[in-house]
């Protein structure tokens, strides 16, 4: 009995050891240096949770991604978005990937997609402005846009266009299938949209975002496929290279221990998915083999053709020539319309307006011009469009006399009596428009005008009282009333060397 109960104090006293030890084990387990938080995700029931969500993911895969070319910065902390600098003006590649897999959206495949690129603002304070900032920008900055395509440098985009009332963003079609690249070019600096000028580096963040779409039914570029956009600063040029240096140095004073805290420097940008812009696309309609890009103008101007008789044929408006049949009609062909642009300079448009007939470019309006093609040639454009001639300086009128009648020191007919000249023949002038006010230009438009050799004029002169013959000089010309009236006839010079041109 009693080896009985001396068993039965050890089992007891082992027990009791034993669930001491398993509680204190408890309170060690508990603890805060030995708490594991991997060791609690790695259970099954964790690692089933864990499956599903890489299924979701799967679920969730991006049909396109977006590589924009440039170095993200190295001064940004884990977890943080990146942030790439660009200098202004330049062109940067943004590289459209069909990221899809096999048999994903197949109702898009060997068909073009419609990719709107926009610069935005980053901060939500100035997202919800945007209209007032982008208008004082304008007002600042009159004929530029704050976003454009290269397009000469852009590879496999199709029918690209700008909008008017849109400057910060621009569109385009592309096939998926086919490599395509578009190159930007970001006109806005940060630091023009802070009330304080202090820099680059105290401007404002911008985004580049990319928004794709597909065709509807009717054939519109509505439906959304997807979205990335990333995080941007603006410097003046050179001023993003400065920028990238300045951080890599920073960063490379750092300790390793500090350094773990900061993302690496990419050479390239990856757009990270987002949502769609709120805008509502612009309706693309593809049914048609060469459609015209929408602009805002909603009336159709003509082009005016100026009166043969009333203008000089050496008369030219705005440095392009205005001869009637050297402007563009309306009835001109797409090519017609490619070989006025490149005969009137503006040869840097024609794969901008390749697809524009002649009646297509005429319907642009001034402010239309000036957003394509920037203030100076959107301007020169338009004068050319709508044969705008330079006013000139100075407007005389002009009609020969008779031979019969041209004496060298007789007296003149008189110019008066309702216009006639002796035999009453009514007289005919001409339009003489002056831009120097020279009498070299005087004799030059006489000779044009009249069909008179310019090498053989050899003075000019004009009748005084009593029938002098004062010599026309530069200070003379420059003393003409506007709209001046003058007869004139030609008399052999001495030695029959030339001819004198005397005005009456």
């Amino acid at each position: 009995m009693a080896w009985v109960l001396s068993m039965d104090e050890v089992i007891e006293s082992g027990l009791v050891h034993d669930f001491d030890s398993s509680l204190s084990g408890i309170g060690q387990e508990l603890g805060a240096g030995a708490y594991s938080m991997s060791d609690v995700l790695a259970l099954p029931i964790f690692k089933q949770e864990d499956s599903s969500l890489s299924l979701d993911d799967e679920a969730k895969h991006p049909p396109f991604q977006y590589v924009m070319c440039a170095a993200t910065s190295p001064a940004v902390k884990l977890h943080d978005e990146t942030l790439t600098y660009l200098n202004q003006g330049q062109s940067y590649e943004i590289r459209m990937l069909d990221n899809r897999k096999m048999g994903d959206m197949p109702e898009i495949s060997g068909k073009l997609v419609k990719s709107i690129i926009r610069v935005v603002f980053h901060d939500r304070r100035l997202q919800y402005t945007e209209h007032q900032q982008l208008e004082g920008w304008k007002w600042n900055r009159p004929g530029d846009r704050l976003l454009d395509l290269d397009i000469p440098m852009s590879v496999g985009i199709i029918d690209t266009r700008t909008n008017p009332s849109q400057l910060n963003a621009v569109e385009f079609l592309w096939d998926p299938a086919k490599r395509t690249s578009a190159f930007i070019q970001v006109h806005c600096i940060s630091t023009e949209f802070t009330p304080r000028k202090h820099g680059g580096e105290k401007g404002v963040p911008f985004r580049i975002q990319v928004d794709t779409f597909k065709q509807n039914e009717n054939g519109e570029y509505t439906d959304h496929l997807h979205s990335a956009s990333c995080q941007i600063k603006v410097f003046k040029p050179k001023g993003a290279d400065r920028k990238q240096k300045n951080d890599r140095e920073k960063m490379e004073k750092r300790t390793a221990h500090e350094k773990e805290k900061y993302q690496p420097s990419y050479d390239t940008t990856i757009l990270t998915e987002c949502s769609p812009w709120p805008d509502t696309p612009t309706a693309y309609v593809n049914n048609s083999p060469s459609p015209a890009p929408t602009f805002t103008a909603t009336q159709q101007s003509t082009c005016s053709v100026p009166d043969s008789n009333s203008s000089s044929p050496n008369h030219q408006g705005d440095g392009v020539a205005q001869a009637p049949g050297e402007q563009i009609q309306p009835s001109a062909t797409t090519q017609e319309t490619q070989q006025w642009l490149l005969k009137n300079r503006f040869s840097s448009y024609t794969r901008l307006f390749s697809n524009f007939s002649g009646a297509d470019l005429l319907k642009l309006t001034k402010e239309d011009l000036v957003q394509i093609c920037g203030a100076a040639d959107g301007i020169r454009l338009y004068n050319a469009l709508k044969s705008r001639s330079v006013r000139p300086r100075l407007t005389i009128y002009v009609c020969q006399e008779q031979p019969s009648s041209t004496v060298l020191q007789g007296q003149p007919q008189a110019a008066g009596s309702g216009g006639e000249n002796g035999s009453g023949t009514p007289c005919v002038y001409h339009a003489i428009y002056l831009e120097e006010m020279v009498a070299s230009e005087v004799a030059r438009k006489l000779a044009s005008v009249f069909n008179i050799p310019f090498h053989q004029i050899n003075q000019v002169y004009r009748q005084g009282p009593t029938g002098i013959h004062i010599l026309v000089s530069d200070q003379m010309v420059q003393n003409f009333q506007d709209e001046s009236c003058f007869l004139f006839s030609t008399v052999k010079a001495e030695n029959n060397d030339g001819i004198h041109i005397i005005l009456k």
